[in-house]
């Protein structure tokens, strides 16, 4: 069988998972009466210190609603960073769907804006210029390499917004690797944020779902737009008993999976003509191949060749991603591929 890199959404569901799943308690959710998703949303809440949680399909969908939620007027920008994930895969969302302008925003380090180039970014009160109202954050941050944010930063990320009448979202999707890493909880690790969501379906391992946290006002706007968008589910607790075994197994595995990737990234720093982009930090490494005269698709094949599975993400950027379903002895034979086929 082929060691599985390519992204940590490939997971199996596990076997408790999946007893969980045949032996929920259902309800209709469009009535409120699902009790399995209510009683995994009010975890969720409390455990993030927010007043509610919505359960939601995917991540995607999960950000969307959170733009949409905070109703901002059509036309508004929102500040992300250049590389993140809402204006990169999730289909432009953002501006076809709500109406908002992303304005791009290069951080200088890791993927991790400073709060002096979110200050210089918001546009000035004036008739000419688009209103920047929402500022959007990423931890970890997957384009960057997995790299995250330390609660410091975040805080005076949000500090500056909220001074300068922005709201903050963070998307999540892989909030309990970057709270493993940082080695706090994952309400420390989101901040002072004023929504957020995270996936269930990535570090988690649970086979779909995200979810979202904010006031209960706030959710109560993204119950109306999840709807919207086509994500309001029916006997739902099937899920989420799957993301509640998920939250109750996965959190102590991630500390293995950082330690998969940091065996990877090590044999990568030795080898010739590949750089990582970033430190390691979580469970997520992208590396230069322009040094070894290969494109990033001939080296992703030459991969393949020795049952390595990951996914090139730019012409020269190689993308691994450890998890769940990646032992250690598995991330070991990885390892030995790529000193064959980088190793010269």
């Amino acid at each position: 069988m082929p060691v599985e890199l390519r992204s940590d959404t490939m997971t199996r569901p596990s076997p408790a998972m999946r007893r969980a799943m045949a032996a929920a308690e259902v309800g209709d959710d469009v009535f409120r009466e699902d009790p399995t998703v209510n009683r995994l949303q009010e975890r969720v809440a409390d455990m993030l210190g927010r007043e509610a949680a919505l359960f939601v399909p995917s991540g995607t969908q999960g950000n969307l609603s959170c733009l949409l939620g905070h109703e901002l007027p059509r036309g508004s920008e929102v500040l992300l960073e250049s590389n993140a994930h809402i204006i990169n895969h999730e289909n432009n969302g953002i501006t076809g769907i709500g109406g908002l302008l992303p304005r791009a925003v290069k951080a200088e380090v890791d993927g991790i804006l400073a709060p002096e180039q979110v200050e210089a970014a918001i546009q000035p009160d004036h008739p000419t210029a688009a209103p920047t109202r929402l500022l959007c954050l990423e931890n970890s941050c997957n384009h960057a390499g997995g790299t995250v944010y330390e609660p410091e930063r975040t805080r005076a990320l949000c500090d500056l917004a909220h001074r300068r009448g922005l709201r903050v979202h963070l998307d999540g999707a892989r909030l309990f690797n970057a709270a493993t890493a940082l080695g706090c909880t994952p309400a420390e690790a989101a901040g002072p944020v004023d929504s957020l969501s995270f996936c269930f379906s990535k570090g988690l391992g649970a086979p779909v779902g995200s979810i979202v946290v904010g006031s209960r006002d706030f959710i109560r706007n993204v119950r109306r737009y999840r709807q919207m968008c086509g994500g309001q589910m029916r006997q739902v607790g099937v899920l989420a008993a799957a993301a509640e075994v998920a939250l109750d197994e996965s959190p102590p595995l991630l500390v293995q999976d950082h330690e998969n990737a940091r065996l990877l990234a090590e044999t990568l720093n030795d080898l010739p003509g590949v750089a990582l982009i970033a430190e390691q930090r979580t469970n997520i490494l992208i590396f230069s191949v322009e040094g070894t005269g290969r494109s990033a698709p001939e080296c992703v094949e030459a991969l393949r060749k020795e049952n390595v599975l990951c996914l090139d993400v730019s012409p020269v950027h190689i993308r691994l991603v450890t998890h769940r379903d990646v032992s250690p002895e598995e991330t070991a034979q990885a390892a030995e591929a790529l000193v064959r086929v980088f190793g010269g």
